[in-house]
């Protein structure tokens, strides 16, 4: 409930700071326009002003969001497949890198956001399972000559660490469909939740996580600032950001084969195996309107993230940037 009075109140404030803006906007631009009875109309002609890219092509901000979960809701059932037809199956890798680097322990917290399908989360429980069996054996190993020390450790308290747990936030029902299914087919059924919600207007109260991760998802939004703004809010102190994310080739030779397969192959196994495409020459020219490695981390650092670095994964392909709450 009180996440829900504080998404309404965001969302009100954000109404009331378009529309000053908006009016700014149009005074200055257009002297006179805005007194009087053709007001209304000024603010809506503003609104439809704002703009922003889909792929290669401009369209108004209002209407990306509808394209984009058109794109991920034609996709979803063959996603998983074409990932790994796409990347020859190095997405796998990629993703393992980001859980290594996160190095995530029990009792931790996770967001994923835009995480659809689940790859993330299954793979950050199964980590989190893997360091509690390491820990046991450690234990059982040192209790055979135990210290006073490690009796004392053994009687009962209400310190103990919570449940790991992740949430996967997506706002493509689709895609959270498919991510449940798979859920269902591995056999995992505690620890995991799987919550529509909108990645500029997260529901959930501030300071609530201790890892947000965004894998393959920050290009598709509209607004990136506010993204990171949300991501910001939702982190307890100390929390960590990480993004993974298609980025710029660091390599000249490189960089030209990458092109030609993303805008020759890719969109051609769209079609073969989708049947869509359409939506995978957006998801191509996503990836080469996104800021490069430097300038996302600027991003980060003005959205109010310290200790901002990042990792270039298959020379830049992929980068991974990660960032915390302090």
């Amino acid at each position: 409930m009180a996440a829900s009075v504080r998404l309404l109140v965001r969302r009100l404030v954000r109404l009331s700071h378009k529309s000053v803006t908006s009016s700014a906007a149009t005074v200055s631009c257009r002297p006179g326009c805005c007194l009087g009875p053709s007001s209304s109309r000024c603010f809506s002609d503003a609104a439809e002003d704002r703009s922003t890219h889909f792929g290669f092509e401009t369209v108004p901000e209002a209407e990306k969001a509808k394209r984009v979960y058109k794109v991920f809701e034609n996709v979803a059932q063959k996603y998983d497949v074409m990932n790994d037809a796409m990347s020859l199956g190095v997405h796998r890798l990629w993703k393992d890198m980001l859980l290594h680097v996160m190095h995530p322990q029990p009792g931790a917290r996770l967001l994923d956001v835009a995480g659809g399908t689940g790859d993330i989360s299954f793979r950050f429980l199964d980590y989190v399972s893997y360091q509690q069996e390491r820990r046991k054996r450690r234990a059982a190993g040192s209790s055979q000559t135990p210290s006073w020390q490690d009796i004392s450790d053994k009687y009962p308290t209400d310190d103990r660490p919570q449940e790991s747990r992740a949430v996967v936030c997506d706002i493509n029902k689709e895609m959270l469909k498919m991510g449940k299914q798979r859920a269902d087919s591995m056999g995992i059924t505690s620890g995991l939740s799987w919550v529509v919600g909108d990645a500029e207007e997260l529901p959930f109260d501030d300071d609530q996580f201790d890892i947000y991760t965004i894998a393959f998802g920050i290009r598709n939004v509209t607004h990136i600032d506010q993204t990171l703004q949300e991501a910001l809010r939702v982190l307890k102190p100390g929390g960590r950001f990480m993004c993974l994310e298609f980025s710029k080739v660091t390599n000249p030779v490189l960089a030209k084969l990458y092109d030609a397969y993303s805008f020759q192959v890719i969109p051609v196994l769209g079609e073969v195996i989708a049947g869509d495409w359409k939506s995978y020459q957006y998801l191509v020219e996503s990836i080469r309107k996104f800021p490069d490695q430097e300038e996302f981390k600027g991003m980060i650092e003005d959205a109010g993230f310290f200790c901002v670095r990042y990792f270039n994964f298959t020379g830049g392909v992929v980068a991974l940037h990660s960032g915390f709450k302090l």
